[in-house]
């Protein structure tokens, strides 16, 4: 039974048969097993393209069975929209989020609702993502990007390609980093991955696989794997202990993240962050900070170089908006709609938090079809909420940036696109992570060509979050013409004439474009 809270909200039922009364509804896949549930022909390693094959064939609601626990998914867009009321739904924090609690507790993606650090610290830390704030990080953004840069020219210059999830990786965390902690991991000047990055990997795997195992034989099964758990968290809590004794050390920094954890009261209660708080918020913001904007980053480059008509396209929007100014400023990354379109309709295709869980506040009908008891809870699906074909077209599979042009997005039904969830539990860091995906696609377009081996078709990594697997690119360091007048000119030209390229000849009708394996449309 579900473990009451302070409020009397349960926390949410762990299997749907005690949550939804009218469960025999639900499909289900065929050829269940006793005992062990829907377990024929899944791929442990991949949950979500197993799951995403299932929604599929089943359709916009259906239910799993695994190890006597019943879970309800979802992804058609009405009921996703109905679960996104927040008076009647809230967050569910269960699977994996659930799994990562030893080691983020009550920061801000982990916390359970009636847990109230979770209020205090998003009061705290929300003008921390203001505009004026914003602003202020924007210099160090430019400043890291620089660093990725370099080591990219190096490697074109060489005649290597380079590992784009890797790189992403060292990109991002180096930006969340110095932003929001004045700390600098050195992540450029290292052959391997960070020891932070390697630990973090390790903990997303193993809250993944935690699901994956009977939880009374977890212990046994993963024994191994679980010592190797403990050490990766003992490293990142010692590696955050670290970087706060050197804050407090210092008297402080610049009024960042970190210092505003350390310093800043709450307006109306005037409460603080506790330590071990303070551990736990900045654990959350390195992990997920960096990690799903890597992965949003690394699939945006996958589909410009899969589509190189979309690549010039973006790229003469690049040169029309900033000329021939060697550092953008703050306000002309917004100003790169195009650019945002690529990143918006990239996150549709693989939404780097591929799902979130809600639950019922109170005894409702989800939907006006489906009874829910209070605490009851299910998942979305967000790869198939972004590919219904009821919103986004029976080619909602394919790589189309102008699904985001103004007037298109427009049309669409509310809650149809969530890649930073749903909510007053939504993603806090947002703006950031869309300013910086921008800001460095912009950078790389204007210096570079870039293109994917012909033979490469997308794989998809899970560990909580996704990522293109073994996606390396080729650079060709591109050479621009001298004078801010004619290159404006150049593209203005290149702008309008790909524009009108786009219309007559949509993406999505290239014979050439490849097919994804985790889903049947193209990509």
């Amino acid at each position: 039974m579900a473990e009451p809270t302070e409020t009397g909200l349960p926390k949410g039922f762990r299997g749907a048969e005690q949550g939804w009364p009218e469960l025999h509804r639900i499909p289900h896949p065929p050829r269940r097993l006793p005992l062990l549930g829907d377990v024929i022909g899944v791929d442990r390693r991949r949950p979500l393209q197993d799951t995403m094959r299932f929604g599929r064939a089943l359709g916009p609601i259906f239910r799993r069975r695994a190890f006597g626990n019943e879970f309800v998914f979802l992804w058609g867009s009405k009921l996703a929209a109905d679960l996104a009321d927040e008076s009647r739904f809230a967050k569910h924090v269960g699977l994996g989020v659930a799994n990562l609690r030893p080691l983020a507790g009550d920061g801000l993606f982990t916390a359970y609702n009636h847990e109230p650090n979770w209020q205090l610290a998003h009061d705290v830390l929300a003008p921390g993502f203001s505009r004026e704030a914003m602003a202020a990080y924007h210099g160090m953004m430019l400043s890291v990007a620089g660093r990725l840069t370099a080591r990219w020219d190096r490697e074109s210059a060489a005649g290597r390609t380079v590992d784009v999830a890797g790189d992403m990786t060292k990109l991002t965390l180096e930006t969340i980093a110095r932003t929001g902690f004045g700390h600098d991991f050195g992540s450029f000047e290292r052959d391997r991955p960070h020891p932070f990055v390697t630990a973090m990997v390790g903990t997303l795997t193993y809250a993944q696989r935690l699901n994956s195992v009977p939880a009374p034989l977890a212990p046994l099964m993963l024994r191994g794997a679980a010592r190797r758990n403990a050490a990766d968290r003992a490293h990142l809590n010692r590696i955050v202990d670290e970087v706060v004794a050197a804050r407090r050390a210092s008297g402080g920094g610049e009024g960042d993240l970190l210092d505003r954890m350390l310093e800043t009261a709450h307006p109306e209660t005037g409460e603080r962050l506790s330590p071990e708080n303070v551990r736990k918020q900045v654990i959350t913001f390195l992990v997920a900070g960096h990690e799903t904007t890597s992965g949003a980053l690394s699939f945006a480059l996958y589909y410009l170089a899969r589509h190189p008509e979309v690549a010039a396209r973006a790229r003469a929007e690049v040169e029309q908006v900033w000329g021939d100014s060697p550092a953008p400023g703050y306000d002309q990354v917004a100003k790169l709609r195009y650019v945002r379109r690529v990143l918006d309709e990239s996150l549709r295709l693989w939404p780097t938090a591929p799902a979130f869980a809600r639950e019922a506040r109170e005894d409702t009908v989800l939907a006006g079809e489906h009874p829910m008891r209070r605490g009851a809870w299910a998942m979305v699906v967000l790869p198939l909420l972004h590919r219904d074909p009821e919103v986004w077209g029976e080619d909602a599979d394919r790589f189309d940036p102008d699904r985001f042009e103004a007037k298109a997005a427009r049309s669409r039904p509310a809650h149809t696109f969530k890649p930073f969830g749903t909510g007053a539990r939504a993603c806090i860091g947002r703006q950031f992570a869309l300013h910086e995906a921008t800001l460095v696609l912009g950078l790389l377009l204007r210096r570079y060509d870039i293109a994917a081996d012909p033979a490469y078709r997308l794989r998809v990594t899970e560990r909580l979050t996704v990522m293109p697997e073994g996606l390396r690119l080729s650079l060709d360091r591109r050479t621009r013409p001298e004078g801010a007048r004619g290159t404006a000119r150049q593209a203005t030209t290149a702008l309008q004439t790909n524009n009108d390229l786009s219309r007559r000849s949509p993406t999505a009708e290239r014979p050439s474009a490849a097919r994804c394996p985790a889903h049947r449309g193209t990509d």
